[in-house]
């Protein structure tokens, strides 16, 4: 004897979501470990120093004695390019860490006070939105020279504004809920409130945020170096490979291949994480 369920109509059973975002997950965290093993351990595994020059081997081709070629100066492009990693994952984790932790604070704060400090917070975060990364960076490194804590700022920077109004967002919606309401009416204040109820809710954007950001990170360090406003030129990072090597692509397209490459892998790594644990806490 059948009976009949009268409610909400169930929703189809989504089976191929959580096996594609384990595999999304499982492939984005081998590049991003593998990149962070060759940036701890590049000179035990480097086959030759990044800066060692051989005339005599200008311009040599992937072969036996340099899998991924030499570069105009006769150095290997391999070496390089694992000499590569350690600066750019000098700046992108701390530039993510400041800007995810910046942009958590004026978030929450702004989405649990509301009304004025709200207001004046939104209005704050899109008058540094509207300013230029480029420009920003240009200015940093003319009043304070060259170096990666101002590459880290200005990445950091340009990230709180975009933290912060997802945290906001989230925390508006959370903030209408039962449960703050009732804590409220306990007579929980604005920093207890933040903190205890609705930081933890709010806790999956941060962190979705902040594997987004690390990508961002990685892609803002390498393009700073590669218009000249971080690694000095000659350095093995990879953005100021690129840029060192742009005048050869049609002769030695390797050399500018191999450090782009490097810099794709590692940002479509980080995507696949981001996409995978946006999936996984995606309301169903």
């Amino acid at each position: 004897m059948t009976g009949l369920v009268i409610g909400r109509a169930a929703r189809p059973v989504r089976r191929g979501r959580p096996r594609r975002s384990r595999v999304a997950l499982a492939v984005g965290g081998a590049v991003i470990v593998g990149w962070a093993v060759v940036a701890a351990f590049w000179p035990h595994l480097a086959p030759y120093d990044p800066g060692l020059q051989d005339p005599l081997h200008r311009f040599a081709a992937p072969g036996p004695g340099h899998p991924l070629g030499t570069d105009q100066f006769g150095r290997d492009t391999l070496s390089r390019m694992l000499a590569g990693a350690r600066p750019v994952l000098q700046v992108a984790p701390p530039a993510t860490a400041l800007g995810v932790i910046a942009g958590t604070v004026v978030g929450l704060i702004a989405g649990t006070l509301g009304g004025l400090v709200d207001e004046i917070v939104m209005r704050v975060l899109d008058a540094i939105a509207v300013f230029p990364t480029i420009i920003a960076a240009v200015l940093f490194v003319a009043l304070a020279g060259r170096s990666v804590t101002v590459v880290v700022l200005v990445i950091g920077a340009s990230f709180t504004t975009i933290v912060a109004r997802s945290v906001r967002a989230a925390t508006l919606v959370e903030r209408e809920k039962a449960y703050v309401e009732a804590a409220r009416l306990r007579g929980e204040r604005s920093l207890p409130l933040m903190l205890r109820e609705i930081f933890p809710n709010v806790a999956t954007t941060v962190l979705v945020e902040a594997t987004s950001r690390f990508g961002d990170a990685i892609f803002a360090a390498a393009t700073l170096s590669f218009l000249g406003l971080g690694q000095p030129p000659g350095s093995p990072e990879w953005g100021a490979s690129v840029s060192d090597n742009r005048a050869w692509l049609q002769i030695a397209p390797w050399t500018v291949l191999a450090p782009a490459l490097a810099i794709a892998s590692l940002v479509v790594g980080t995507a696949l994480v981001a996409d995978a644990l946006r999936n996984r806490w995606e309301a169903p």
